[in-house]
């Protein structure tokens, strides 16, 4: 088998149901590049199948996806709750940190020492919180690093990760 794989593929929404007759589907995007990754011509990857973009337009939060391929009511309903995924953007992504690659990381900061380890990365309007194992919280803005697979190095203010 050769060459070397591509980047890991990232989910990117999921087909939540059919809408109208035509084949159309509504799908809940979990990117924030929901233009790109709908642009017609798109390519998304569902399972062993890969979905092309013929058109997409919001619709209350989500969007409404024709699908070349998908021309039917029946055919919608097959596809409902697929998967889709597609690669990182690079240009795009480059400085993006994804949730999946940061939890079970250790958490150091400048100076080396060991705060624990990520547990989870909770949603928060000003900066989405990495959740560590004792429960403390540390804002993404203070995320200097990563270092994929192992550990993300933090810069946090004075008394925010003491342990006494």
């Amino acid at each position: 088998m050769g060459g070397s794989p591509g980047p890991p593929a990232l989910e990117v929404g999921r087909i939540v149901k059919p809408h109208g007759l035509r084949g159309e589907v509504i799908v809940a995007m979990v990117s924030n590049r929901a233009e790109v990754r709908l642009a017609p011509g798109s390519r998304l990857q569902g399972g062993d199948r890969t979905f092309e973009v013929v058109r997409a337009s919001p619709h209350q939060g989500r969007f409404i996806v024709a699908f070349a391929g998908v021309g039917d009511r029946d055919a919608a309903e097959a596809v409902r709750g697929t998967v889709l995924s597609a690669p990182p953007l690079a240009e795009a992504e480059a400085g993006t940190l994804w949730v999946h690659e940061l939890v079970g990381l250790e958490v150091r900061d400048v100076a080396g020492r060991l705060h624990g380890t990520v547990r989870a990365v909770e949603a928060n309007p000003a900066s989405d919180l990495l959740v560590l194992g004792d429960g403390r919280l540390v804002p993404l803005t203070f995320v200097v690093e990563l270092r994929r697979g192992s550990t993300v190095v933090v810069d946090p203010p004075a008394g925010l990760l003491d342990d006494g």
